[in-house]
């Protein structure tokens, strides 16, 4: 069952996300906790692992890991089947070095899928916007903290204001309760913001795809449209970004050996 079998693990802020993989084809995705102890040698950690997984007898299989958490990555060395995904294995031009490894693989991904300019929109912990052109060149993007962690934050940094769990529709402009200000607040002023830069690269890229993920992509855009009913663009949520672009890497590799063993022949 493990022939062609290979995961995807993408360790972001919060959790991991993992994908498994039959050679190029997505076959089951599933979210789990950070791992707390280092993985040994030739045993994966099967608790995280999704029922369909361990059904299917797939255990002792390669790994391809981005990781934004340099904890979580060294808990991961020591794996014989690890394969750590670097931004030298993306295909864009323009990256700088301290871009976030997911951003870079989503951006591509997207690309890969549309075959045209993208702005990928990234609705997690952080809320991120990653442009890149057609070509591949990375045009730029900016970061602030996502949703969720802008409602905790304010939980956190003062000592009367409530945690206030995020709305799918949006609230009252102007609230009349602390909870529904907090939500106006920060959904009215984060959507607007998200619009600003969807019109701002649309104006450089007027046909480009606006493509929404992470764990509140699906959220956002609804939101957006929520908050601009009008607003008219090519808008799509695509959930697992991050792994177009992991597959994209797997394939490489895979061609590499292919070409590497004909000239061994």
């Amino acid at each position: 069952m493990n022939e062609y079998s290979w995961l995807a693990l993408a360790a972001g802020n919060s959790r991991l996300h993992w994908g498994w993989f039959k050679h190029h084809t997505l076959v089951d995705t599933w979210d789990s906790p950070h791992i707390s102890n280092a993985i040994k040698p030739d045993q994966l950690p099967q608790l995280f692992f999704s029922s369909n997984l361990i059904k299917q007898g797939v255990f002792d299989v390669p790994i391809y890991l981005a990781s934004v958490v340099s904890h979580q990555t060294e808990r991961w060395q020591n794996y014989h089947q690890l394969n750590l995904v670097n931004l030298s294995d993306i295909k864009l031009t323009n990256l700088y070095p301290t871009i976030g490894v997911d951003r870079a693989l989503a951006v591509w991904g997207a690309i890969a899928i549309y075959d045209r300019s993208c702005l990928v929109i990234d609705g997690g912990t952080a809320l991120t916007f990653t442009g890149a052109n057609q070509q591949g060149q990375l045009i730029g993007g900016a970061i602030l903290p996502g949703l969720r962690s802008q409602l905790l934050t304010l939980k956190d940094k003062t000592s009367a204001l409530p945690e206030v769990e995020l709305p799918n529709s949006l609230p009252p402009r102007w609230a009349l309760d602390t909870d529904t200000a907090i939500a106006s607040g920060v959904l009215y002023t984060a959507i607007s913001g998200v619009y600003n830069y969807i019109l701002d690269w649309l104006k450089q890229f007027p046909d480009s795809p606006i493509v929404f993920t992470g764990g509140d992509g699906k959220l956002l855009l609804s939101l957006l449209h929520q908050q601009f009913p009008d607003l008219s663009v090519q808008a799509t949520v695509e959930p697992h970004l991050v792994f177009q672009g992991i597959k994209l890497v797997y394939a490489q590799k895979i061609l590499n050996k292919f070409i590497f063993n004909l000239y061994l022949n």
